[in-house]
């Protein structure tokens, strides 16, 4: 596959908008909130220059907007064009981004101050200042009238009659001041009017917070020092680049450079600081190139059009703000939620039904942050969806699989890029029969693993080549002539242990347990007309680059219809969109599905540089959940890389899987609709809590004296009810942080709650958020 073509850059001058919208209804551009939008640039950079090597990559057909409405529950498209919005680069940059939990937005984040646990609770605190109040003015109502007698006013009647009257007039409102001062700071005290003028001042304070976390943050009014200001460079000026600072700063001041810029000249400095050989080629570099040094291989600066929130300084993208609700932790209550790659090299799996939001406000917003990401040179992403341009646009990624689809440009390795037989039989056997667990003899692929090894190994000894999906289909089915002619090559070229091979197969065929049969029912899934261009084999070769051009692991030598795509490719910075095939071929899809997700979890951890974050995105991962699937799942996160799921319910799952899959996952979201089965799951993965309990109980007041039992009479005529004394008794208890009830009946419309787990272990409690804000 050739990754290496040069583009132009798409819209590298524009900031991006927020049109993700709710499925269902157009896009709009949303507001920002809890910090700043993405940082406009006052111009567009200059071009990359093009670079020499093989010819552009063929041209991909555009997304065109539909023009007629959208039927309802159909994701609405991608907009055409972002607004540009945002304040500009160096101001962006100057915004603070203190540290916060693990998933709280730092762009502009402000932590809101902690609850005193001791506190008097609101209502009582305003009644009692309320009463004292009331208390307070009955006293000086009484004092003024006279009812208390005048010998409060002596003091004043000692100087009054030294004085004329205009002097006396003055002195008594004087001394009534003195003494009204006097009994507002002694009911004030009783009733506590310091706490309440602080709570108010707590909760306007929070409210403000609170809307500053919805509305763009503003940058600081005054520009820092230059050694601490970000927007000048002051890493490369101690770390002895001065002149690439200054030109780098200067790129700034003019609005020459875009975020994705600045992050991917961010991540170069990372690597080439501290090494005279590295450092001397950066600074030639960007003196040549500026905001333009180390661009992509792709040429571009910049994706066509963003519809989510990207804050690239830290690799963060805003899926949704936490609601400022009683059982979110004080720390996350109307802050932004995020994803980053710490959080999805634990993994990530979204549950909801149809409409809940997966695909528009999490999908999508993850695969645009990694997409720009790729461009940084500081991930990789495959995702695999049957929306095609809906989840994004193809000129957002390098290459667009589009699998049974004859215009496709590419094609998918069966064998995942290797020369391995025991390895591309694992990956593929997989792929064909893992979902079969209940009746594959030990549960799982491997007993088919070792049958395809026993042919697909000796087929590559005599052809030097894996076979292709018809031949091995007659060779599972066990035709006579194909497995005659492969003994004959293998005898006659003297390979007696390909020989025993064969021979060890052939004696498995027909007996209990054997696997042929059922491989050769699902390889004739893929041997269909729609497919007969896309598993052409070819010769091992070596994994793509895309600095020269190179093809993927399997390309065959010489023209082809379609260029095979291999997840060896990983180590570098690919974006690529697999577009599975929408109708007709529905059990072929999930077959390319487990294929992708065998291959990406073998190709991601066997990389030799894993300094890239790889991550596969399955925009619908219904029946790619397999016993060797979930042990592969946990093996992702020693090497750099992650898997996103979603799934319409956990039915898709098979049932002895389902604790497992929220076991081996380290973010777990759960959406509004889910039913009361799954959210039961989930209830019992986030399991419980310590709280306090108050428990209040009423007991009738009996009483035997006359006066008392007639004041209990009026009571009740009047009130209805019979006079009782109130007794509460507080206990610590364990709950479920959410009950399955809670999140099957309680979770409002576009919410949904989400616990999140970083590469280093820490945890987040579930919080409650509304998506897409």
């Amino acid at each position: 596959m050739d990754m290496g073509s040069p583009r132009r850059g798409h819209g590298t001058g524009a900031g991006h908008g927020h049109g993700a919208a709710d499925q269902g209804g157009p896009p709009q551009p949303e507001p920002g909130r809890n910090g700043a939008g993405v940082p406009r640039q006052a111009g567009p950079p200059p071009s990359a220059p093009p670079a020499a090597g093989p010819p552009p990559l063929p041209p991909t057909s555009p997304a065109v907007p539909p023009t007629a409405p959208l039927p309802p529950g159909t994701p609405p498209p991608l907009p055409t064009e972002a607004p540009v919005t945002g304040p500009p680069l160096a101001d962006w940059l100057r915004i603070p981004r203190p540290e916060a939990e693990p998933g709280i937005w730092r762009c502009g984040y402000e932590p809101l101050p902690p609850v005193d646990p001791e506190r008097t609770p609101a209502r009582q605190l305003i009644s009692g200042a309320l009463v004292s109040f009331l208390m307070g003015w009955l006293v000086w109502s009484l004092l003024y009238n006279g009812y208390l007698g005048g010998y409060w006013l002596w003091p004043l009647e000692v100087f009054q009659p030294n004085v004329n009257n205009k002097a006396q007039a003055v002195m008594g409102y004087v001394y009534y001041g003195i003494v009204i001062a006097a009994l507002a700071g002694f009911f004030s005290r009783v009733g506590h009017w310091d706490e309440v003028w602080r709570r108010v001042v707590a909760r306007v304070r929070r409210q403000r917070a609170a809307a500053r976390r919805r509305t763009p943050v503003a940058a600081p009014r005054h520009a820092p020092a230059p050694e601490a200001d970000p927007a000048e460079w002051p890493q490369l000026r101690l770390g002895g680049a001065p002149e690439a600072a200054e030109r780098l700063a200067g790129e700034v001041r003019g609005g020459a450079m875009g975020d994705v810029d600045h992050a991917r000249i961010e991540r170069a400095w990372q690597s080439a600081r501290g090494r005279t050989d590295r450092l001397r080629g950066f600074v030639t570099e960007v003196l040549r190139d500026g905001s333009a040094a180390r661009v992509h291989p792709s040429g571009d600066r910049d994706l066509p059009t963003r519809a989510a929130r990207h804050d690239l300084s830290v690799r963060q993208v805003r899926i949704g703000t936490a609601a400022d609700h009683a059982r979110n932790p004080q720390e996350y209550r109307g802050a932004g939620i995020a994803l980053e790659p710490s959080l999805l090299g634990t993994s990530a799996l979204a549950v909801g039904p149809p409409g809940s939001g997966k695909t528009t406000r999490l999908v999508r917003p993850v695969v645009e942050s990694l997409c720009l990401q790729a461009l940084t040179r500081q991930a990789a992403v495959v995702a695999v969806t049957a929306s095609g341009a809906r989840l994004a646009p193809d000129d957002a990624f390098d290459a667009v699989v589009r699998l049974g689809s004859p215009d496709s440009v590419y094609d998918l390795d069966l064998y995942g890029g290797t020369d391995d037989p025991d390895e591309a039989a694992g990956m593929l056997a997989e792929a064909l029969v893992g979902d079969l667990t209940e009746t594959l003899p030990g549960g799982d692929s491997r007993r088919a693993a070792t049958a395809l090894a026993q042919l697909i190994g000796p087929f590559r000894t005599v052809h030097g080549r894996f076979p292709a999906v018809p031949e091995l289909r007659e060779l599972l089915d066990g035709a006579g002539h194909a497995l005659g002619a492969l003994r004959a090559a293998l005898e006659d070229g003297g390979h007696r242990a390909q020989v025993r091979e064969l021979d060890a197969y052939e004696r498995q065929s027909g007996r209990p347990g054997d696997t042929g049969a059922l491989l050769a029912d699902r390889i004739a899934l893929l041997d269909r007309p729609a497919f007969a261009d896309f598993f052409a084999p070819a010769a091992a070769a070596p994994p793509a680059d895309p600095a020269s051009g190179n093809a993927a692991p399997g390309a065959a030598p010489g023209p082809t219809p379609h260029r095979p795509f291999s997840l060896r490719a990983l180590e570098h910075p690919l974006r690529v969109r697999v577009d599975l095939p929408e109708r007709g071929h529905a059990e072929a899809s999930r077959i390319f599905v487990r294929l992708l997700l065998a291959q990406f979890a073998e190709c991601a951890v066997a990389r030799a540089d894993q300094s890239l974050f790889a991550c596969l995105v399955l925009d619908d991962a219904a029946q790619a959940i397999t016993p060797q699937s979930l042990r592969s799942l946990q093996r992702l996160r020693s090497g750099h890389a992650g898997v996103l799921l979603t799934l319409r319910a956990l039915d898709e799952v098979p049932a002895p899987l389902r604790a497992p899959l929220l076991g081996a996952v380290g973010c777990r979201m759960v959406c509004a609709g889910v039913t009361p089965w799954d959210a039961e799951h989930f209830a019992e993965a986030w399991g419980t809590e310590w709280v306090q309990t108050r428990d209040v109980t009423n007991r009738q007041l009996v009483s035997d004296e006359p006066f008392t039992r007639l004041v209990h009479g009026v009571r009740r005529l009047a009130t209805g009810k019979h006079v009782t004394a109130e007794s509460v008794t507080v206990r610590t208890v364990q709950r479920e942080r959410w009950s399955a009830s809670d999140l099957a009946n309680e979770l409002p419309p576009g919410h949904a709650v989400v616990s999140l787990t970083t590469v280093r272990g820490e945890r987040t409690p579930p919080v409650l958020a509304r998506l897409g804000e």
